[in-house]
């Protein structure tokens, strides 16, 4: 040792006399207060010369690891940091010293103001330094939150009480999956930017998964603390994510107050909580049961409603009570001895089950064995299994995985293992659920838009022509109602339900060439000139140009059906129709049906030219070949559905 560090403590007090000209703030600390320090009892204030802890204004002191007193004391040296109390940066060297034989450390404490820099210029690049280290060090890049390293480094070990919350943004991957990656950059600062703007300058976040944020709320009360993230969850709920107006977002949380204890302990409680929440998502979940939507309306949540049912398949009792055991707490358990009474629960519950842990080796029926019966009737489509056994060898595992085996655990088995792998398949089936629905609803706004579109066309074309609004509506459901029973009467055509989908969609714009015929002719009260009437033959002509000219979607089934129904639908099977006298099979099948619809249509609707006709002596006027010949098996499809037909338009 140096022996400038070996002195009586006179010589040291005299010595610290000196420093009050340089230091702010020192002091002589023993060894009995050092000991105390190391073990964390709080005697940082303890010290024969100088200020307290108090100095720091900090509730606490450092931690050990950190704490440049006790390395000094430890290696028995001189260590130097710089830490900073709010906005004011301080230099704190720390001093091993031996006064009469007697281990003390010296701490003296400089302020570094702007004094303190050599030039404006130093002190600058000084701050640029530590503070891009730092950013570069433990900053999440995309989003500006803390990274996970900042957590095992700088909170894990941490003490401090304070309200600790695990914030999952629900179903993540289906933005990234459906819209892309930069839609999902675009919505992970979004959710960021909203949870810092719930949060104080003191709290913390740190992005502690892809879409997986933790938040540390130092010293807040349990009340404020619960307030918060309902707070949290709502303002996320009802955010928009700029550039994406249709996109609505929502969180599962988790909280917890780590009142003292290890940080690292509190945020497992926490991250528990979170996976509960995510059982019905956009849900605040702490550790009084109190869910956020049922805090709102003052009710207690009951908790088994969204605790989600797994199904344990083991012959073996102890092996069944294990698995409870690791799971119960998060999970409702039901019990099956072997196969057989496997499905007997598949039956009486089926999707009500969440997932099923399958043992191979059972009487009754082996696991195998379910597994054949849970593929035929398509349970392992919508059920999740992982297949439990201490039968590791390599055919097994590829014939579990080969029957639709989600995952496949070995025996023994550790409780950690069991619960993530059990709660990560859990949750990759809700994903994929959630992705058909979205994939769904997506399609179903697609269609119903197209519909639309094609009504408004239409009821264009119907003003014009002084027709009634239902018109299309009419020929829309007759069209329908006279494929399903033509598909169940002959073989003769095989549409499949698409195909009967587009057809009656494409029924809309039967007559949209009407939209090219004069309205003297199209309106006229009586009946048409010969001249007059080779006009309006025209308009399915008119309407085929008009669809054979949409270029690029002129291969599309719907384009491609609509036009066969436009160019074809007056022409009869007898082949004395227009415009081409098309006989027999020769008209597509699509033309045909819309044909008989029309027509009936036609005659039990009033015109201008004509009153209702009705419904009886309609259908028999058809028969009789008075409105022209149709294809017999349609026309016996017309009277098979001749009472529904009359059912639906009593109901306009």
């Amino acid at each position: 040792m140096d022996a400038c560090n070996k002195m009586t403590k006179e010589q040291a007090l005299k010595e610290m006399e000196l420093f009050k000209a340089v230091f702010d703030g020192g002091r002589l600390i023993d060894a009995h207060a050092l000991r105390m320090m190391e073990k964390g009892l709080g005697a940082y204030s303890q010290s024969e010369v100088g200020q307290s802890f108090d100095f720091w204004e900090k509730e606490h002191p450092c931690e050990n690891d950190s704490c440049v007193v006790l390395q000094a004391f430890r290696d028995r040296t001189v260590h130097t940091k710089l830490e900073y109390i709010e906005s004011v940066l301080y230099e704190v060297t720390a001093r091993y010293m031996e006064l009469d034989d007697e281990p003390y450390v010296m701490e003296l404490v400089k302020r570094m103001d702007e004094n303190y820099m050599i030039d404006e210029t130093q002190k600058e690049r000084l701050l640029r330094h530590f503070g891009g280290y730092h950013d570069q060090l433990y900053k999440d890049v995309l989003t500006g939150a803390y990274n996970r390293r900042y957590f095992e480094e700088k909170i894990r070990k941490s003490t401090t009480p304070a309200g600790i919350a695990m914030i999952d943004l629900d179903d993540f991957k289906l933005y990234n999956d459906s819209f892309g990656h930069d839609t999902g950059d675009v919505v992970l600062i979004t959710f960021v930017n909203i949870i810092k703007s719930c949060t104080r300058k003191t709290d913390l976040l740190v992005r502690y998964g892809g879409d997986e944020f933790l938040l540390l709320m130092p010293g807040i009360k349990e009340d404020n603390f619960k307030n918060k993230l309902m707070q949290i969850q709502e303002e996320i709920r009802k955010a928009d994510v700029p550039g994406y107006g249709g996109l609505r977002l929502s969180a599962s949380i988790g909280g917890v107050m780590s009142n003292g204890g290890a940080i690292e302990d509190a945020v497992g409680r926490a991250d528990k909580l979170m996976y509960q929440a995510k059982n019905r998502k956009n849900m605040v979940v702490t550790e009084d049961n109190l869910v956020a939507d049922d805090i709102k309306r003052g009710m207690l949540h009951d908790w088994e409603k969204i605790r989600q049912l797994i199904l344990i398949v083991d012959d073996s009792e102890l092996n069944r009570a294990l698995l409870s055991d690791m799971l119960k707490d998060d999970f409702r358990i039901l019990e099956a001895a072997n196969g057989k009474e496997c499905l007997e629960a598949l039956e009486q519950y089926g999707t009500g089950i969440s997932l099923v842990l399958l043992d191979i080796n059972m009487p009754e029926l082996n696991g195998f064995e379910v597994l054949v019966q849970m593929n035929r009737n398509h349970l392992i489509e919508d059920i999740p299994v992982i297949m439990i056994s201490s039968d590791d060898t390599e055919v097994n595992i590829k014939r579990a995985y080969d029957m639709g085996v989600s995952d496949y655990i070995r025996r023994p088995f550790d409780a950690q293992v069991v619960f993530r792998r059990v709660f990560n398949t859990i949750k990759l089936y809700a994903k994929q659920r959630r992705l058909v629905t979205l994939v769904t609803d997506q399609i179903d706004e697609k269609e119903k838009n197209n519909q639309m579109m094609i009504r408004i066309l239409s009821q264009i074309v119907e003003f014009r022509n002084g027709e009634s609004g239902l018109h299309v509506q009419h020929i829309n459901v007759l069209t329908g109602l006279l494929l399903e029973r033509l598909v169940q009467k002959t073989e003769c055509y095989s549409l499949a339900w698409s195909e009967q989908y587009v057809i009656t969609l494409a029924s809309a714009l039967h007559d949209i060439g009407k939209i090219g015929i004069d309205d003297k002719i199209l309106n006229k009260p009586c009946k048409l000139t010969k001249e007059e009437f080779e006009i309006m033959k025209t308009h399915t002509l008119i309407g085929a140009s008009i669809l054979e000219n949409l270029g690029l979607y002129q291969e599309e089934p719907l384009i491609k059906t609509a036009y066969q129904i436009c160019r074809w639908h007056h022409e009869r099977y007898d082949g004395n129709g227009y415009p081409d006298g098309l006989k027999g099979e020769e008209i597509p099948i699509a033309a045909q049906v819309v044909s008989v619809a029309d027509v009936y249509d036609a005659l039990v609707s009033e015109r201008v030219y004509k009153k209702p006709i009705p419904h009886k002596k309609a259908v028999q006027m058809i028969l009789n070949g008075e409105c022209g010949v149709f294809n017999p098996i349609l026309l016996e499809c017309l009277v098979d559905i001749e009472g529904e037909i009359h059912r639906e338009m009593e109901k306009e």
